[in-house]
This record gives C-alpha cells, structure tokens and sequence, in this order.
C-alpha cells in the first residue's frame, strides 16, 4: 500500500523527473509494441486543458504517474499509467488508477476507457481488478491484435 509520505498530485508532464518517468515508459512500450501499436501522448498533448496528469512522489521523488484524458463526447481516458520498477509492489498502480477514478468522478464523467496492450500482463491485471472489462475499439482506436481496449462504469446505468 502506498506510504501515508506518498502523495498522488495533478502536476506538469514537463518537469526534469516526470520526462524521465515518460522516457522510460516510452522505452519500455517501444520494447514491446511496433510504433503503429503504440498510441503515446507526448509530454505537449499531455498539458493539454483536456488532460490531467498525475504523479506519485514519496518526497521528492517521482515514482508513478497516470493521466485522465476527458474526450468531448463525455468519457474519460486513462493514458500514461507507470510504475518505476524499484517502485513496484507497493500498489502504486492501484492508488494512482483510484485517483483518475476519483478525478473523473468529479468531472462528472460517467465511465473510463483505456486501451492498453496485450503484453502488459501487469496493467491487465491491476485493470482488472479495478473492474474493468474489455470492449470494442473506441474513439480513433481501430482494432489491433496487440491492443486490448477496456472500459469501467462510474456511475449505475453509465455505458
């Protein structure tokens, strides 16, 4: 469980720590995925007014972040998720996830999508457990072999 020292903030991408969080999730999906199966916000897109980025610190240090991308039509996107290795197992994931969850909430966003990869064993557990299930490509996604694309209710009803 993150430290009660851990905090998860709405901060810019483009700080030095937060780049090198980016890079080595950009390198880490690149040692993956071929570039058409990569659908990588970079750090301008991630400032955008529709964006929320979120990154998890003990102190100083930067160890996770995650964004919620709202979408016009309504929904909101979960883009960005990363935990440093060395900073793994301590659920991070999961605090970071619930605090997207949480923002989108009071957004008034009555579901989340994400599209995530097939390889990423840990991400389609930790989005599992969260609730959510798998569906159809969405917004500009199109079907890819090495895409899973999942979606999670907010509110009763929502879909």
């Amino acid at each position: 469980m993150p430290s009660e020292t851990t905090r998860i903030l709405v901060e810019s991408p483009r700080q030095d720590d937060v780049r090198q969080l980016l890079t080595a999730l950009d390198a880490y999906l690149e040692s993956l995925f071929p570039p058409e199966s990569n659908h990588i916000l970079g750090i301008e897109a991630l400032c955008a007014p529709e964006i929320r980025f979120f990154v998890a610190r003990s102190g100083r240090d930067a160890l996770g972040c995650g964004a919620l991308r709202i979408d016009a039509s309504g929904y909101g996107e979960v883009k960005r998720m990363y935990v440093r290795p060395e900073a793994r197992g301590r659920r991070l994931g999961r605090a970071i996830l619930a605090r997207i969850e949480d923002e989108a909430r009071r957004e008034g966003i009555a579901h989340l999508l994400l599209e995530t990869g097939i390889y990423q064993a840990e991400a389609l557990a930790l989005y599992r457990h969260a609730g959510f299930v798998e569906r159809e490509p969405f917004g500009e996604y199109r079907p890819d072999p090495l895409s899973l694309f999942m979606e999670k209710p907010l509110r009763r009803g929502a879909r």
